[in-house]
C-alpha cells in the first residue's frame, strides 16, 4: 500500500488586547478554502495548511514551504513543544494510501494572506468559529489540540 508523509500548520495571530475596555487579546486561526479540483472526493473543503514532504527535506522545512507557498506568510514562528500527527485513508486513481500529517503551531504577525492558486480562499477566525468551519473531524481535533496547548501558556 502506497503510503504519503505530509507536514502541516496550525497557524494563528492575535489581536492586541484593550486594556481601557478591559478586554484581552483574541487568538485567530488561519483556514484555507480548498477548491473541488484539488479535493480528492470532487467537494470543496476548509483546512489548515499542509504540503507532501519532499526528499531530503524535514518536516520543520515543509512547513515553512508550504505556509509561504500556500499564503504567502514568511514571518512565521514555531510555537515549540506541539507536534501532534494525524493518519488516515484515502483512495486515488484506484488505490488506498496511507497518509500521516505532523502538524506543528506557527503564529504570525502579518493579517494579509496571498492565497496560492490551490486555494478559493481563506478566514482568520475565533477557536470557536474555526471549529465549526472546518470540514473534516481530523482537523477538528487537531485545532482542538492547538487551541488547548495555546490556551495553556503563550
Amino acid at each position: 500500500m502506497p503510503v504519503e508523509h505530509s507536514a502541516g500548520a496550525i497557524i494563528f495571530r492575535k489581536e492586541p488586547f484593550d486594556v481601557a475596555q478591559g478586554k484581552d487579546g483574541k487568538i485567530y486561526y488561519l483556514l484555507l478554502h480548498y477548491p473541488p479540483v484539488i479535493h480528492r472526493s470532487g467537494k470543496e473543503y476548509w483546512d489548515l495548511s499542509k504540503g507532501h514532504l519532499e526528499p531530503g527535506e524535514t518536516e520543520g522545512k515543509t512547513v515553512r514551504r508550504e505556509v509561504e507557498e500556500e499564503t504567502g506568510l514568511k514571518d512565521v514562528k514555531f510555537i515549540s513543544g506541539f507536534r501532534e500527527t494525524i493518519k488516515y485513508f484515502f483512495k486515488w486513481e484506484g488505490k488506498t494510501i496511507f497518509k500521516t500529517v505532523a502538524f506543528y503551531v506557527l503564529e504570525t504577525k502579518t493579517k494579509e494572506v496571498k492565497i496560492s492558486g490551490e486555494h478559493i480562499g481563506y478566514k482568520w477566525l475565533p477557536y470557536e468559529e474555526a471549529l465549526e468551519q472546518l470540514t473534516y473531524k481530523n482537523a477538528k481535533e487537531i485545532l482542538q489540540k492547538a487551541n488547548d496547548f495555546l490556551s495553556k501558556g503563550i
